[in-house]
């Protein structure tokens, strides 16, 4: 397959860095530093990317476009690239976007030759960080993507030919990553409150595994929702008196009590549980 000429917008930490590693296989890498900060000019000259004037020649050079930017800027941006027109080469949507998002970015662009769901999960490809970049869309073009990033720091994955899928996965695996180091601050933030923030943390110490890989557990959470739902409003209390937000666990008290009637329920299955969580 020839070596194709590539795009990038806009290099960030991550989007700079994974346009280095598309280097590896693409005759060129471009970017358009029109409007970019001094950051993003350094980060791009550290990687070797190849500058461009404008956005249009960038266009009209490309025959991939990797979008890597803010998720709120990125319906913005194919907005901006469905202007300037973009009909020959594949876009890749790998913004943290939900699925009905990238499914809109993607009908923006209806004269692109192929738009590619991505999500990438991991740190940026530096250090010998290895993160994965999951594809979703025509087979044709995810192909194409795996190419460009074979034999380098950035792994890919194809999870199927619909939109949606990739960004759905990053946003999943996000909601908890994320999520639970908001949790760690606020945990935290309570036991220091009142001087035991070091016991916590030895407490958790003994437990290095994850919940997100025990998908069993919901069950369980579901049939001791009925207490732990009161449980966490009594913590949520003990955030505001200590000036932290309560919201979060106010949140996580109202989604266990879509389980309350299925209280100490040891038949309860997992398809029951979630079925009960999204039709209460």
């Amino acid at each position: 397959m020839d070596q194709p000429t590539v795009g990038i917008l806009h290099p960030g930490s991550m989007g700079a860095a994974v346009a280095a590693c598309a280097k590896t296989n693409a005759a060129s890498v471009l970017w358009c530093p029109v409007g970019r900060s001094p950051a993003s000019v350094a980060r791009a000259e550290q990687h070797g990317l190849e500058p461009v004037p404008t956005l249009q020649e960038l266009l009209d050079r490309a025959d991939m476009v990797i979008s890597l930017c803010p998720p709120a800027a990125a319906e913005d941006l194919a907005h901006l690239i469905a202007e300037h027109g973009f009909a020959d080469g594949v876009f890749v949507e790998a913004n943290a976007v939900n699925a009905e998002r990238a499914q809109r970015i993607a009908d923006l662009l209806p004269r692109t030759k192929a738009v590619v769901d991505g999500g990438v999960i991991g740190s940026p490809p530096v250090g010998g960080k290895t993160p994965t970049l999951y594809l979703s869309g025509p087979a044709a073009a995810t192909e194409r993507v795996e190419a460009l990033f074979s034999d380098t720091a950035v792994q890919t994955k194809v999870l199927g030919t619909e939109i949606g899928q990739a960004s759905t996965l990053k946003l999943a695996y996000a909601s908890f990553q994320k999520a639970s180091r908001v949790l760690v601050a606020l945990s935290i933030g309570i036991a220091r409150e009142h001087g035991v923030d070091q016991e916590l943390i030895d407490i958790a110490s003994r437990r290095t595994d994850s919940y997100l890989s025990e998908p069993e557990y919901i069950t369980k959470t579901a049939a001791r929702a009925w207490r732990w739902g009161p449980e966490l409003l009594e913590a949520a209390d003990m955030l505001a008196a200590a000036g932290l937000p309560p919201e979060m666990l106010h949140a996580a008290a109202t989604t266990l009590a879509r389980w309350d009637d299925v209280k100490d329920d040891g038949e309860l299955t997992l398809t029951d549980a979630l079925n009960r969580l999204a039709q209460p």
